[in-house]
């Protein structure tokens, strides 16, 4: 049955359609795309599927003056370019071997056999160049119905890779809206102890992903019932703190960044102590970044309990910066709506004051400069960042003259 005009321009854009006829052999857009344009999401990579071999697409790509690159060459799929927008094309395969993240594979002709390696049946839908839809499994009943359902025997296709069970989770976080399937939650619950067989990036990434669903709860919920969440994260003990946050959220309109948003809910599953924040980044594998934002969302927020004081809350803006204010303030909750205006309205101002400044006043450059611009920093910080760079500079003289009438200099 074809696709309707309005789906067919979600998934048939202009650069796919010429992909497709350039590539010719019953060439097909594949996976999310397809299920996401059923569910009325946005739909943003588009990736398709091609009987012909990688070293023929790349050919035909080629003659048609179309830039590819050999992505994952060995597994059959490369990269085409087009107005600086990349989409995959893999040539259809059949799984030999499994073996986790990778599989030992050959090329294939046959769509369902290659349909048949997805995970759930809502991703393993494809449409061709006319707008038909090929459904082997049910995906479009299942997704339509928000029922997460895995292809063939669950425990079978979590076994060829047991990222498959948090997998599992984070598609029901997002797509799911009927009771989950028995089936599948059994095998994630008798299989949960091969999760730590994962490797920490996979899984924190997996992980991050699932907690920036618009509700996570329910899936986690499910995850801590099935003993899947306690496998890999024994520290999330209770929900309720994440429960009050997303309440917070939605109460005041709030949209975080996205990179940000899941390490916020991640603070809000930890109890809030620095050493146990940094102690799970390290598990996980986060990035530098992720890592002292996580540890400073454990310590902030009580930090924040006198932010009915302007000063008090400039102050932490200045040390912490706006992002991380804004975010302690959502986890700290309660009536947060005067501290978010002015975490927007206050500009975080620049210290007017450099090293080569107090050289200039006659402090020989050293560990004196650092200890100088200190007070001064403190000082300027004191009066709630007003004084300009004449008044810090006055200041100055005056924290010079202290110190060496102090040595007796």
């Amino acid at each position: 049955m074809p696709l309707t005009l309005e789906q067919q321009e979600k998934i048939l854009t202009p650069a796919v359609r010429r992909l497709l006829d350039v590539l010719d052999a019953d060439a097909r857009a594949v996976g999310g795309a397809v299920r996401d344009t059923f569910l009325r999401r946005a739909v943003f990579d588009i990736d398709i599927a091609s009987p012909l071999p990688p070293e023929r697409v790349m050919e035909v790509l080629a003659i048609a003056k179309i830039k590819t690159v050999p992505t994952g060459f060995a597994h059959g799929t490369v990269t085409a370019v087009l107005d600086g927008t990349g989409y995959e094309i893999t040539t259809l395969r059949r799984d030999v071997e499994t073996y986790g993240r990778h599989a030992k594979v050959q090329f294939t002709d046959d769509w369902q056999e290659d349909a048949s390696r997805r995970d759930f049946t809502m991703n393993a839908m494809s449409v061709d160049a006319q707008g038909a839809l090929y459904d082997y499994f049910g995906g479009e009943a299942d997704a339509k119905a928000g029922r997460v359902r895995f292809i063939g025997d669950p425990r079978q296709r979590i076994r060829e890779d047991v990222l498959r069970i948090l997998r599992y989770f984070r598609f029901y976080a997002f797509f799911g809206r009927s009771n989950p399937d028995a089936d599948a939650l059994g095998a994630c619950r008798d299989l949960a102890s091969l999760i730590p067989t994962l490797s920490a990036e996979r899984i924190s990434k997996e992980f991050l992903k699932l907690l920036s669903a618009d509700t996570p709860v329910p899936s986690l919920r499910l995850m801590m019932e099935t003993g899947v969440l306690i496998a890999f994260m024994p520290e999330i003990t209770s929900l309720d703190r994440l429960e009050a946050l997303l309440k917070t959220e939605k109460a005041n309109a709030v949209a975080l960044c996205a990179e940000r948003e899941p390490v916020l809910r991640l603070a809000s599953l930890l109890p809030p102590i620095e050493a146990d924040a940094r102690a799970v980044a390290s598990k996980l594998k986060l990035s530098n970044r992720d890592t002292e934002a996580l540890a400073t969302l454990a310590k902030l927020p009580e930090f924040l309990e006198d932010t009915d004081v302007p000063q008090t809350l400039h102050r932490l803006l200045y040390a912490y910066g706006a992002g991380n204010c804004r975010a302690a303030t959502l986890l700290k909750g309660g009536n947060v709506a005067p501290a978010l205006d002015e975490i927007s309205r206050w500009k975080i101002p620049v210290f007017p004051a450099k090293g080569e400044d107090i050289v200039k006043l006659g402090v020989p450059a050293g560990p004196q400069v650092g200890q100088v611009l200190r007070a001064l920093e403190k000082w300027w910080i004191d009066n709630d960042f007003q004084p300009n760079r004449q008044a810090c500079m006055e200041q100055a003289k005056q924290i010079i003259y202290n110190g060496e009438r102090s040595t007796g200099k």
